[in-house]
């Protein structure tokens, strides 16, 4: 069985997770969008666990990996600190994008070739 066989579901479950979590962070209703630290860190390490093995985590990873945990100390320090709904929910917005980015980049790596 090919490497894009296997992962193709589980890039079809990234997809789905991701977009479950920015439609359910759109429609809360106390407006105070996502506060779970947990939830984009898990698909961050996945991502990572498997680009390590298979030798795809190139300098675009490496960089997008930073640019994700900056987002989050910037979640983490809006959480802790004046807790703002709508900077907290910018800042969870900026991580998922980011890390959607790097998923989006990884599958195509993986099943285009590139």
């Amino acid at each position: 069985m090919s490497l894009q066989m296997v992962l193709l579901p589980v890039f079809v479950q990234v997809g789905l997770t991701f977009a479950l979590l920015l439609w359910l962070s759109r429609s809360r209703t106390s407006g105070d969008g996502p506060v779970d630290q947990f939830d984009l860190p898990v698909l961050f390490y996945v991502l990572i666990a498997l680009t390590l093995p298979i030798r795809h985590a190139d300098l675009v990873i490496v960089m997008l990996s930073w640019v994700f945990v900056v987002t989050r100390f910037v979640h983490a320090g809006v959480l802790v600190g004046a807790a703002e709904a709508r900077q907290r929910s910018m800042a969870w917005l900026a991580g998922a994008l980011v890390l959607l980015a790097m998923w989006l980049y990884f599958a195509l790596k993986i099943l285009i070739l590139i």
